[in-house]
């Protein structure tokens, strides 16, 4: 029964040593979850702000194209 008692230990202390490492990986794993969604949140932000920006500056020129085309604009085609 020695080797079985043995045999036994060896896998206890096996089991025991996975399932601490399994949740070290938990924590781990949820820290990294929480940063990666921190950083996206951020990149969003950010893009959202550049997004807005260029938004305005397309709708700049739209209504610049369209003040040339209905004769509304005070460059040098109006004075044609």
């Amino acid at each position: 029964m020695g080797l079985m008692d043995t045999i036994k230990g060896w896998f206890g202390k096996g089991k025991d040593s996975a399932g601490d490492v399994a949740e070290k990986a938990g924590d781990v794993a949820e820290g990294a979850w929480d940063k990666t969604k921190d950083v996206a949140g951020d990149v969003a932000k950010k893009a959202g702000d550049v997004a807005e920006g260029a938004w305005d500056k397309t709708k700049d020129v739209a209504e610049d194209i369209k003040d040339k085309f209905d004769g509304d604009d005070d460059g040098d085609a109006a004075a044609e």
